[in-house]
């Protein structure tokens, strides 16, 4: 059994606007185990990378409002953890590469074979 890179589990992210609340992201589950690839794939404004975004803590909250019940990374939950923690990880261990000609997201780790 290969070691778990990333599990998310519900994650869920609102925008908070003048007209109302935008659900951006309702409710997505997966994982990656190491070896393996993830690309995220839909219809422009869908969430693509909204979600990935999500995940690297890269949004302005507010008006984003970022919710899960965990986001497993490399064994450690990075749901709830300081910016200044998630700088550190951000880059070196976990990156987003957009691939905007076949619209996917890839989750990229720096260390081992997963791309």
């Amino acid at each position: 059994m290969r070691p778990r890179v990333i599990e998310v589990k519900d994650l869920r992210t609102q925008f908070h606007t003048y007209d109302g609340t935008v659900h951006a992201v309702n409710g997505i589950s997966y994982h990656v185990d190491e070896g393996e690839t993830l690309g995220i794939v839909g219809e422009s404004g869908c969430g693509k990378s909204v979600s990935v975004l999500s995940i690297l803590k890269l949004l302005p909250e507010p008006p984003a409002k970022i919710q899960s019940d965990s986001i497993i990374f490399t064994g450690n939950d990075i749901s709830d953890i300081p910016d200044d923690e998630m700088r550190d990880i951000r880059g070196k261990e976990i990156s987003m590469r957009d691939r905007q000609r076949r619209r996917t997201n890839i989750f990229h780790r720096h260390l081992g074979r997963f791309r």
